[in-house]
């Protein structure tokens, strides 16, 4: 049963952001004029950074995790076997790539020996750890929520990682 409606909740969510997508206009580059890591308040995706995005570790109720520099939780895809990520299209509206301009920086607790980068079918430049593409959950409404841990969506299930870059599996 819990399954049943967390899978109903992020479908949810999912129609809801196409549904915000489709209705709001914008650039054709699609920037945003906010300054916060998810956008505007009607665009819930993260912008690249103006150059080096950074990843840090913050405690969390699941131990400490890897999060992004404003404290937002990332996440790995466990059908990414390989740093090439597998979730593009709606996969990556519900789950947005960290990506960046510039070379990933690490902060205190973070290895800058597992950061990498790897090119993303759409051009960007996504961040990996530990071999692993890293993602936000859009589910996740501010820093600290972890609210994506543990779903099984798009044919595998999503972790928050360790700072050792090692899924977290509660």
């Amino acid at each position: 049963m819990k399954l049943k409606i967390t899978l109903l909740i992020a479908t949810a969510v999912t129609v809801g952001i196409a549904l915000i997508a489709a209705g709001c206009g914008g650039s054709a580059s699609g920037a945003s004029n906010s300054s916060g890591p998810y956008g505007s308040a009607t665009n819930n995706a993260p912008q690249p950074s103006a150059g080096a995005a950074k990843v840090a570790v913050a405690n969390s109720p699941l131990g400490r995790i890897l999060v992004d520099a404003s404290g937002r939780t990332l996440y790995l895809f466990q059908q990414d076997t390989t740093t090439a990520s597998t979730c593009d299209d709606a996969c990556a509206s519900l789950w947005p790539p960290l990506t960046t301009t510039g070379n990933p920086e690490a902060a205190d607790g973070v290895s800058a020996a597992k950061l990498g980068t790897t090119k993303r079918t759409d051009g960007t430049t996504e961040i990996t750890y530990n071999g692993h593409p890293l993602y936000y959950y859009a589910g996740d409404a501010k820093p600290g929520d972890t609210t994506g841990q543990g779903l099984d969506l798009y044919g595998a299930e999503w972790n928050v990682l360790s700072p050792a870059g090692e899924k977290i599996d509660q």
